[in-house]
């Protein structure tokens, strides 16, 4: 199984930030955002909520690519104003 594979496969199961997959999975954290990246593009995977993250302590997006536990409407960015 390659690392793409792998870091979709423990997202199904799991909500977690780049960092915590990478400890989880072994694959380095730089592969797991080019991944993450590709699999949000693609419409695979989405951010569910930022918060602290739990091995680094610093904010961060817990992502997920399980349909069933994406939010019901994609986060919106800072950059994106109504004006």
């Amino acid at each position: 199984m390659n690392q793409l594979q792998l870091t979709y496969d423990y997202l199904k199961r799991n909500i977690a930030t780049a960092s915590m997959v990478s400890e989880a999975t072994g694959i380095p954290q730089k592969n797991i955002c080019r991944y993450k990246r590709s699999l949000e593009k693609s419409g695979k995977l989405r951010e569910v909520v930022k918060k602290n993250c739990k091995k680094t302590g610093f904010k961060a997006w817990y992502i997920t690519s399980n349909p069933e536990l994406f939010p019901s409407e994609p986060q919106l960015k800072l950059w994106q104003h109504v004006w």
